[in-house]
């Protein structure tokens, strides 16, 4: 309620800003046939940055301030010897008790006899606080908003600070994403050389054994953590899913974009991308309950032994998830080709086939390749596929016919359940990750080397 509350209070100061800018440019603008620097719509834009920024920086200040300052409050509402008494397990219970009270919600157990006016002064408390906090972001919005009003002038640069401050923004939101990659990768190489420091960086790596072992901390073998196990069936299962994905998507793209009347590529291709929108766990059931038992059926009736959760299972169906992705990103990509290009190779004589070989195909690679590797990233990240339909054997094999595990498949189990991070156990799933990280950033150099050659040959 709260949030509500200062939202649509910023919303119609913002509202208000932008209209008294809007209408002073344009009265500057009529007065006297003054000539006005920027359009009326960049004075609003500037009243309403004027506006926005003071109050957002009291709303930031007291959002910083203010978990503190009421956890201090609330502590000094607990009498003394009460609370000398408590640990930090039972302090932090008996806040949460409090600030139930203070919210109006209910609580377990008898009341205490200071704690029904202990949680109606935090509520007092808490109501005045937001109030002084809206009071001040309102007086210093309008207080921009005024000063912002006396700047607008004939001369002013409204339409340079406006862009000068969306520049900001971009430059902003690019740190933004910037800064958050750089914080997942310190994260995971944090936390992974906290793992190394148990467990050998060449047994992990080279390791063909993955039998991890949920014990205390330091309560004798921690199990053993080998990688191979896990980094074959990864690529064993995304293998298997590239060889149906790619053939499929890719011929599928090229019939809806050089074969396929209107008509039917008007139905035919959002069904296709319907497959796209079925949640994984959906693809997961298809897999456990359709897939794998035909398989197992198919096999025994030609005399192959194939299990129902396999490498062969989960790759078949991840294959048919990954179709939509390859098939769409080609398409759109082929029907970015100039037209220009297919129309001279069939003014050379070209078949229709010889020119999807020889002219659309090379011209599209770059983009085609891109669509590839955003198939395999998917492939290798998938988890929900491998939980339920490849049997989550983390064993050193090379039969697609028998059941295997993979790196998300593991780091799942790994952090499943009440574990401590102080120990190699979870540890581990950090080494995966990064091992995951690296691979995709391997692909990603791989892809771009391809594309620059391909794309310096046909030009």
């Amino acid at each position: 309620m709260n949030t509500l509350i200062v939202a649509a209070l910023l919303l119609v100061l913002l509202g208000l800003a932008y209209q008294l800018g809007w209408s002073k440019s344009r009265n500057l603008a009529t007065a006297n046939g003054a000539r006005v620097h920027s359009r009326s719509q960049y004075h609003g834009s500037l009243a309403v940055l004027w506006t926005m920024l003071p109050a957002l920086l009291v709303l930031a200040v007291w959002a910083f301030f203010s978990p503190g300052v009421q956890h201090w409050y609330a502590v000094s509402q607990i009498p003394t010897d009460i609370l000398t008494s408590l640990n930090q397990t039972q302090l932090n219970q008996q806040l949460q008790r409090l600030n139930d009270l203070a919210s109006g919600y209910g609580v377990t157990g008898e009341l205490q006899p200071f704690e029904q006016a202990a949680g109606e002064n935090i509520g007092r408390f808490q109501l005045l606080s937001f109030l002084i906090m809206l009071a001040a972001a309102a007086g210093l919005g309008v207080l921009g908003l005024m000063l912002a009003q006396r700047r607008i002038t004939p001369r002013l640069r409204a339409r340079t600070e406006v862009e000068r401050a969306i520049s900001l923004l971009l430059i902003a939101c690019s740190a933004v994403a910037i800064l958050t990659t750089v914080g997942i990768v310190a994260s995971l190489v944090t936390e992974a050389l906290r793992f190394f420091s148990f467990i050998n960086p060449l047994d992990f790596f080279f390791g063909t054994v993955w039998a991890p072992r949920f014990s205390s901390t330091g309560a004798g073998d921690a199990g053993q953590y080998g990688l191979l196990p896990l980094l074959t069936g990864t690529l064993m299962i995304s293998g298997i899913a590239m060889l149906v994905a790619v053939p499929v998507g890719l011929m599928a793209a090229i019939y809806l974009n050089q074969y396929a009347h209107r008509s039917v590529r008007a139905v035919v291709k959002p069904i296709i991308e319907i497959l796209a929108g079925i949640p994984t766990i959906v693809y997961g059931f298809f897999a456990l309950v359709t897939v794998g038992p035909f398989l197992r059926d198919f096999g025994n009736a030609i005399g192959l032994s194939i299990s129902a959760t396999s490498a062969l299972t989960a790759g078949l169906v991840m294959g048919v998830m990954i179709i939509p992705f390859i098939s769409s990103l080609s398409d759109d990509i082929l029907n970015q080709v100039p037209r220009s290009l297919r129309d001279g190779a069939y003014g050379l004589g070209a078949t229709q086939s010889e020119t999807i070989r020889n002219v659309l195909l090379p011209a599209a690679l770059p983009g085609i390749v891109g669509a590839f590797l955003l198939a395999v990233s998917r492939a290798i990240g998938e988890t929900m596929i491998v939980v339920l339909a490849a049997g989550n054997a983390p064993i050193l094999r090379g039969n697609p016919l028998e059941p295997v595990s993979t790196i998300t498949v593991s780091i799942v189990n790994q952090l499943t359940g009440d574990t401590d991070f102080t120990g190699p156990q979870s540890l581990v799933a950090f080494a995966l990750g990064l091992t995951l990280f690296i691979m995709t950033l391997c692909l990603n150099v791989v892809a771009l080397y391809i594309v620059r050659r391909f794309r310096e040959q046909y030009e």
